[in-house]
């Protein structure tokens, strides 16, 4: 049979839902044969036609699982749940009877289907069993796959972390300035600017000579980065002629590296100098867990398919 993606159900990103997969994967087991979850899976993803941007398209995440095939994956592993795979060994996938008989019938496969599907009651049966046991309210809508479930996570951490950052940018310009030099130093030496046997400091208040802070990035101070630190509110942008009077400092000691950094924005001529000169600009507070600190986290698990395929 053939199958074209543009005819299929689909998700996020264009691309078919787990749901529209299953037709797939029982055409390729139709032969009644054993095989390998791995070869389904990538058989699955390269019989319907995806263009190639489509068919490597991967998750934006570390582990950069391909989309398709994931679904293909989700597909295979819902379709055991509801009884229209079974899988004799390791791994190992062949079509059930049930799996024959919705073939046949060329049964229209929807998820509400697939879930009023005798085994799949069993499934949610214990399911429910298992959510009363960890006190979770079993009415709550479950995501249907791996890919809803860690958006609704992300969407969720990213939302409450945007409000953290908003606060920590405002206790920062209400802040003494010399409270904003200490921070950024210390944020350079989290972000593994110092190096393990250089030193940090924040100069003198006073004649800093346009420079707040130094990092020497080892012992001798072969390798020194210099640090301009602003603490301005949101409206108050930092133009080009700051960025060109940091470089004019920078010019005076011979250095060739320098760091500036500001609780409001550049604008565009001075982003586009600072490119020129190699002056860094970031806000990366968050990401190096300076000022805040990690109030909770979570593992969020999927099958490991290879454990049962090797």
């Amino acid at each position: 049979m053939d199958f074209d993606y543009r005819d299929m159900k689909l998700g996020k990103h264009g691309l078919p839902t787990w749901d529209a997969m299953i037709p797939v994967l029982l055409d390729l087991t139709s032969d009644g044969k054993e095989h390998t979850g791995k070869n389904l899976k990538k058989r699955a993803s390269d019989s319907v036609g995806l263009p190639e941007e489509l068919r490597n398209a991967t998750y934006d995440s570390s582990y950069m699982d391909n989309l398709i095939e994931n679904r293909a994956s989700w597909g295979l592993s819902e379709g055991y749940t509801d009884g229209i795979f079974e899988r004799p060994s390791r791994g190992i996938y062949i079509i059930s009877d049930l799996g024959k008989q919705i073939l046949k019938n060329k049964t229209v496969l929807t998820v509400e289907f697939l879930h009023s599907l005798p085994k799949y009651q069993e499934h949610k049966n214990e399911l429910k069993e298992r959510n009363e046991r960890n006190n979770i309210n079993s009415d709550d809508k479950v995501p249907e796959s791996f890919e809803d479930i860690s958006e609704n996570i992300s969407t969720t951490v990213t939302s409450y972390n945007n409000q953290v950052a908003s606060d920590l940018l405002s206790r920062i310009q209400a802040s003494d300035p010399r409270f904003f030099e200490n921070l950024v130093v210390k944020l350079l030496v989290a972000m593994g600017y110092r190096g393990p046997n250089g030193n940090s400091k924040v100069t003198q208040s006073t004649n800093d000579g346009g420079i707040d802070g130094v990092i020497n990035q080892d012992a001798l101070g072969t390798n020194t980065i210099y640090i301009q630190a602003k603490r301005y509110n949101s409206d108050n942008v930092v133009q080009r002629p700051m960025i060109d009077a940091f470089f004019g400092s920078l010019s005076r000691i011979h250095a060739d590296r320098g760091v500036f950094i500001t609780t409001s924005s550049f604008s565009k001529n001075a982003i586009e100098t600072a490119k020129g000169f190699s002056i860094v600009l970031t806000e990366l507070m968050l990401q190096y867990h300076v000022g805040i600190q990690i109030k909770n986290s979570f593992e969020l698990f999927e099958i490991d398919e290879d454990f049962f395929e090797n």
